[in-house]
């Protein structure tokens, strides 16, 4: 059997000849396909807008930039994320702030996020981790009306809240942010987007993304090739070649969804014995398109190093993780903003048992039966 690796893509011949569409015709960036793939993010989300980026990275630093928040005031976000979810208020002047994080479902407590909001508070980036949405509409009564949101989405395309609507649509935010890299729920190679329903926003994003020019809405221009620069932005565009095979990717979206849950349910009853180990929890009412399967291991009970169970399983062909070091405990969050271990306890619990299996909707049953078995008999021996 190949190696099982803990996510992985799936394209196929429909993925292939969209992208070979696009290279045998005019434009391969900044062209129609771009604005199509736009469209159908927002049909999918509800969301009024779309602005499709190089990656979720991208598009996180230009949502936090779009906002135009002075240096030196706040922004909170939770530990338990990849650390550009905190870079992003670095990049942008702001200090950050972490939070904890709720033990059953990773994601950070409305309630850890309120008490954390001062004075300087600006914006807020909660995180949809593994693909389990946070309470959005607890978060926006706890902080109020006037913090601004964007929601971390990019574990999240085809989730749904506890109201039954999908992530992305901006009902409770300012912005949701999405990412399309090939471990993702669909992919585009590398890419990302922003949702959002104001259109002052959206603009502004579109300018952004473009080295701030602006073109289209300027009226009595000496010609045709004039623009005029008005935000300091970046070169953060999606080429139509990526918007190609995201877009071809939206098509299987439920599909892929259904598969992942669908192995999720059957990692979930084959586990549910196994004493060391807690399988994943999914909030009442929510609909998580489960991006990760992350299980909780007492190591300890075990008798295991998270190291050697990591290496039993590699020896088997199957590949694990670990999402993720909390942020405050990375060195350049310990000595330029003064976190130390102990801050965030519920996360720093968290990440001594944590442990990621594969799970992408390629996984053949064979391959899902060789991972049940394997995991199994390392937990249980």
């Amino acid at each position: 059997m190949d190696a099982i690796p803990y996510g992985a893509q799936w394209i196929d011949e429909d993925d292939i000849r969209a992208v070979q569409d696009v290279l045998r015709g005019e434009l391969i960036t900044q062209g129609p396909v771009a604005e199509r793939f736009e469209r159908r993010i927002c049909e999918l989300t509800g969301a009024k807008y779309c602005v499709s980026l190089a990656n979720a990275t991208a598009a996180l630093h230009l949502a936090v930039m779009a906002l135009d928040i002075e240096k030196g005031c706040e922004g909170i976000t939770s530990t338990n994320t990849f650390v550009a979810s905190c870079h992003t208020f670095v990049h942008s002047g702001l200090k950050p702030v972490l939070a904890d994080i709720d033990p059953r479902t990773f994601n950070v407590f409305p309630e850890d996020l309120a008490k954390r909001v001062n004075a300087r508070t600006r914006v807020l980036i909660p995180v949809h981790f593994a693909g389990q949405p946070c309470d959005m509409k607890a978060i926006r009564s706890a902080v109020g009306k006037d913090i601004r949101i964007i929601e971390d989405a990019a574990h999240a395309i085809g989730s749904r809240y506890s109201d039954g609507t999908p992530v992305g649509n901006c009902k409770y935010s300012d912005m949701t942010v999405f990412s399309f890299h090939p471990v993702k729920t669909i992919t585009s190679g590398e890419g990302g987007a922003i949702t959002t329903n104001d259109p002052a926003l959206y603009e502004r994003l579109r300018s952004i993304r473009i080295n701030g020019m602006v073109k289209d809405p300027l009226k009595d221009t000496p010609g045709p090739w004039y623009y005029e620069i008005r935000h300091l932005g970046f070169n953060y565009r999606l080429t139509d070649i990526h918007c190609a095979l995201g877009l071809s990717q939206l098509g299987k979206l439920d599909r892929f969804v259904e598969r992942r849950r669908r192995i999720v349910a059957r990692y979930n009853k084959e586990f549910a014995s196994i004493p060391c180990m807690t399988t994943p929890y999914e909030a009442p009412d929510v609909f998580s398109a489960f991006h990760l399967y992350v299980s909780l291991i007492d190591f300890k009970k075990l008798g295991k190093t998270r190291k050697q169970v990591m290496e039993e399983l590699v020896a088997e062909k199957i590949g694990t993780q670990v999402h993720y070091i909390p942020v405050h405990v990375q060195p350049y969050y310990m000595t330029n903003y003064g976190y130390k271990r102990g801050d965030l306890p519920k996360a720093e619990a968290y990440y001594e048992r944590c442990l990621s299996i594969p799970l992408y909707p390629k996984m053949t049953d064979e391959q899902v039966d060789h991972v049940v078995k394997h995991v199994k008999r390392v937990l249980l021996e």
